[in-house]
């Protein structure tokens, strides 16, 4: 098994996700006895969200560029950014590192296509859910995105700052989410597509008209298939 190199904290609840996720991936494939090797390096989301909000995104690039270092000086054999909206850097991330960056956007493709999804709702941050590099990259496997209207963006947005980034899970949000999980399914989309590590921590299948896909789960389940080589 190669080692997994994980830049987290982006944020933490979610980062926790992805470890438990590697970790029951791997005893699944392996067997109950075995576990994920995994190099972490966690990033303080207070900074991380600063800069994101500035919208320097050279700057969250170099921050994350030092992560990565620090992973390939651990032996790490390739990287997974532990959340979506850092994947606006991932391509400067893999060039300076000289490790492969295992895209959260084209595992997720994969398992649109393996379960006949052709349209997609998306949510995520503003960033993800406005801005194409996500976006596109669904689409250069084919797929359609639909994204939520500006008032659903922002609420949409909202919880996962104010909220799902601190851990803080209100029943209250979990509504609205559904709410606009029906908008989109009523628009056409197929499938949605939990476009921020956090989202899962909120909502499941059971709160959506049509399949939802966990880009946590799919992210974390993908990397441990290219531990192992598959």
């Amino acid at each position: 098994m190669e080692i997994i190199g994980v830049l987290g904290g982006m944020s933490w609840p979610s980062t926790l996700e992805y470890y438990r996720l590697m970790n029951e991936a791997a005893a699944r494939r392996l067997g109950p006895d075995r576990s994920a090797e995994i190099l972490l390096y966690s990033l303080d989301w207070a900074r991380i969200e600063r800069l994101q909000h500035a919208g320097d995104w050279d700057a969250l690039a170099e921050e994350l560029i030092t992560g990565a270092r620090r992973l390939v000086l651990g032996g790490a054999g390739f990287l997974v950014i532990a959340t979506n909206t850092m994947h606006k850097v991932a391509e400067a991330v893999g060039a300076v590192s000289g490790l492969e960056v295992l895209h959260i956007a084209d595992a997720t493709a994969r398992a649109l296509q393996a379960a006949g999804v052709r349209r997609a709702g998306l949510l995520g941050t503003r960033f993800t859910m406005e801005e194409p590099f996500l976006r596109d990259k669904l689409a250069g496997w084919g797929l359609e995105v639909l994204v939520p209207g500006p008032a659903d963006r922002e609420a949409v947005h909202r919880i996962i700052y104010d909220e799902l980034v601190q851990g803080e899970i209100r029943e209250e949000s979990r509504r609205v989410y559904r709410r606009v999980m029906a908008r989109l399914a009523e628009r056409g989309a197929e499938g949605i597509v939990l476009g921020c590590t956090e989202i899962g921590l909120l909502v499941g299948p059971e709160d959506a008209p049509v399949p939802v896909f966990d880009t946590t789960r799919i992210h974390a389940e993908a990397a441990v298939a290219r531990a192992l080589g598959g």
